[in-house]
């Protein structure tokens, strides 16, 4: 399996996998690849989120 989807399937854990389940089938690719694609979102959104965290707090203890 490509780096790409291998990093995609990562984050699809818990309740992102039960969406990647469904909307998966319904796209007009490859399963494999739209949830690759899904679990990639999912991925970069919690780093986005981890990342503005870290932000935020070097921000207040300044």
């Amino acid at each position: 399996m490509e780096l790409h989807k291998q990093v995609g399937h990562a984050g699809l854990i818990g309740w992102r996998e039960k969406v990647a389940d469904v909307v998966a089938p319904r796209a007009p690719i490859n399963d494999d690849t739209a949830r690759a694609l899904i679990g990639g979102a999912f991925f970069v959104l919690s780093v986005y989120y981890v990342i503005q965290t870290v932000v935020r707090i070097a921000k207040q203890s300044d």
